[in-house]
């Protein structure tokens, strides 16, 4: 028996002192405008983010519609009055992210804040939630690229915390969050096959019911295309400009752009960006002088 306590009195010291050595769950530094959620021992906290992605709403090209329900649900949520969660879905390289963090460069000084969460911490929502309640800020957390397979907690926790958990969300936290699923789960021929025509009206399957359930729960869908080959010109343009390439120089890029598009496989503002980088890069080493 004291063999026993004396090693069980050993055993606590030494992880006292394995737990002096590590770092310490602490308060947020709420000096930060964004940032991610973390977990150290099993334990979520927010870790600032001083240097986000610097974006502009501007630099977002040929995505106005979107841009502009966006942009306005998110002054309402600002001023205090009531707006909606967002599912931004749709083709991939389109500016949904960027849009999002377009957003926190434009209205980071009027409060908002912007918190990402992996899908894998998504079952965490209610901690994080509690964390913000009482806070002044107006809270955005960002789930970005979601989607599920079937039986995933982080769906049903995602599904609770948007509609249908007994502690009500506070009104200075909204979830917005991307994919490039319509419904955020994969879809199979067979669950359509077991819809079901009664009296000339279509039922859904319960599978397809509920996959349906979870988008239905963002009050606003904002859908983004494959662009087409003047959209995705009109992009290149705009960051080859921003890159500092004059318009002579764009012009004549025209061919080499279209042709960085079909290497790709992929016309989108995402592919368009990476080809004005390479071409501004390439340009400013074969001639210094260009800025």
């Amino acid at each position: 028996m004291t063999d026993w306590t004396t090693f069980l009195t050993r055993a606590e010291a030494l992880l006292d002192r394995v737990e002096r050595l590590l770092p310490q769950v602490s308060e947020p530094d709420w000096r930060a405008c964004a940032f991610r959620w973390r977990k150290f021992r099993g334990q979520g906290f927010l870790q600032g983010i001083f240097s986000p992605h610097a974006i502009r709403l501007e630099d977002l090209q040929d995505v106005d519609g979107q841009k502009a329900r966006l942009d306005q649900n998110t002054r309402q949520f600002l001023a205090g009055r009531s707006a909606n969660n967002v599912l931004l879905t749709g083709a991939r390289g389109t500016g949904k992210s960027s849009l999002v963090k377009a957003l926190l460069n434009a209205y980071a000084m009027d409060g908002l804040r912007l918190i990402e969460v992996d899908k894998a911490d998504l079952v965490d929502l209610p901690d994080i939630v509690d964390l913000l309640r009482d806070r002044t800020e107006r809270f955005i957390l960002f789930c970005d690229d979601l989607s599920f397979e079937e039986g995933e907690a982080a769906y049903k926790a995602l599904k609770s915390v948007l509609d249908g958990s007994l502690a009500a969300v506070p009104d200075n936290v909204l979830i917005y969050a991307t994919s490039n699923r319509r419904h955020l789960m994969p879809e199979f021929h067979d669950e359509n096959r077991q819809t079901r025509h009664i009296d000339g009206e279509i039922h859904p399957a319960e599978a397809v019911e509920e996959k349906i359930s979870l988008s239905e729960r963002f009050g606003l869908w904002l859908s983004f295309y494959p662009f087409s080959q003047n959209e995705y010109l009109t992009v290149a343009n705009h960051w080859m400009r921003t890159f500092g390439v004059d318009d002579v120089r764009i012009q004549a890029a025209r061919q080499d752009a279209l042709q960085w598009a079909l290497m790709r496989g992929s016309r989108s503002g995402r592919v368009a960006w990476q080809f004005a980088k390479d071409f501004a890069g390439k340009l400013t080493e074969s001639d210094p002088g260009q800025e």
